[in-house]
């Protein structure tokens, strides 16, 4: 009679005895080391360790050449011995066989080794202009094979978008650019996952472009917001003439994706259409932007303004009342005065 047992070592454990045939899962997190045995009796005269077809050991005698491998007991009740530095390769059946005064007899336990996702390859970060195709890949190895999966991230991400080690992109377009995520699992350790960053080029596409109204002798600003891959350079036009920053009391002041042209004194001469241009390697796009005259009110418009709302007849609570006779007109405006002196003085 032999009884069969094995024990992945991690300096203690379980042990579990064996009759018959068995798988031994050997999961990653082990100590990379195995002891497996047989227990026996008196009636048992030989002894012999076989992976596979090939002998180990015999009794006391080592007949494989694997320094890995090493007897650690052959006595009246067991006989046992020790995989070091287990890898794939050791995966297999392991058979005790056992000689008796009738007949032999074999008990086999069978090792399956377990192996954590490992991505072996995956492509590099890539710049494609919008409208190509790509193809991303990604390759991972472990036991049992991984599943691999790709997910794009980005805000308005649909979740998984490929359940394959490849990644195939038709006409890729500019909200189809940020990274993308290749994740490996086989339910054996945590999945392993990386990233490939995906950059879409476009032409500049000008989002704003409005006109804006100002007084003469304050500050004006035009701006112009382009959105392009690479960032686009703004240059500023007036009468097909390129405004250059510092001359004629222009100032021009560029963002990636913004550029502003400010008037630090706005005169006669500055009012009209200005084209901005947005270029990038990609190609150019431009806008007309106008600079118009916005008049200020004058005193004479302002007192007229308060004579039409002092005469306009109320109704309802709070009404303003219109005046009947001329001392009562006067009386009421008097506390106009102080307003309208107020805004000579701002005005000169």
């Amino acid at each position: 009679m032999a009884e069969l047992g094995a024990l992945p070592r991690k300096g203690g454990g379980h042990r579990e005895t064996l009759r018959g045939s068995r798988d031994e899962m050997f999961p990653p997190n082990w100590p990379p080391r195995l002891r497996t045995w047989c227990t026996i009796d008196n009636r048992v005269t030989r002894v012999a360790w076989l992976n596979r077809s090939t002998i180990l050991y015999a009794g006391n005698d080592k007949w494989c050449l694997d320094p890995r491998v090493i007897l650690l007991s052959n006595t009246q009740t067991q006989y046992s011995i020790e995989i070091q530095n287990v890898d794939v390769y050791d995966e297999g059946p392991y058979t005790c066989s056992v000689q008796t005064d009738n007949h032999p007899k074999t008990s086999r336990v069978h090792l399956i080794v377990q192996v954590s996702p490992k991505i072996v390859e995956i492509s590099s970060d890539i710049s494609i202009n919008e409208g190509n195709n790509i193809s991303l890949t990604c390759i991972a190895t472990g036991r049992p094979e991984p599943t691999v999966t790709w997910r794009h991230i980005s805000p308005k991400a649909v979740g998984f978008v490929s359940e394959d080690e490849y990644l195939e992109i038709q006409g890729i377009t500019r909200e189809q650019s940020g990274d993308y995520e290749c994740s490996a699992s086989n339910d054996v350790a945590v999945p392993v996952v990386r990233r490939v960053k995906v950059t879409v080029n476009y032409p500049p596409y000008i989002s704003e472009a409005k006109g804006t109204g100002v007084p003469v002798g304050q500050t004006g600003t035009l701006q112009c917001e382009a959105s392009a891959v690479p960032s686009a350079e703004f240059q500023w036009y007036k009468d097909d003439k390129r405004l250059v920053e510092g001359k004629k009391g222009v100032k021009v002041e560029n963002r990636p994706f913004l550029s502003k042209l400010i008037f630090l004194n706005v005169s006669e001469h500055d009012y009209g259409n200005y084209t901005c241009v947005a270029t990038n390697k990609l190609g150019h796009t431009n806008a007309s932007i106008t600079l118009f005259e916005l008049s200020e009110p004058t005193s004479s418009t302002l007192l007229q303004e308060v004579k039409t709302t002092a005469l306009t007849p109320g109704k309802g609570p709070g009404a303003i009342s219109e005046v009947s006779n001329g001392a009562s007109r006067r009386a009421g405006c008097v506390w106009l005065l102080p307003l309208l002196v107020l805004h000579l003085l701002l005005k000169f």
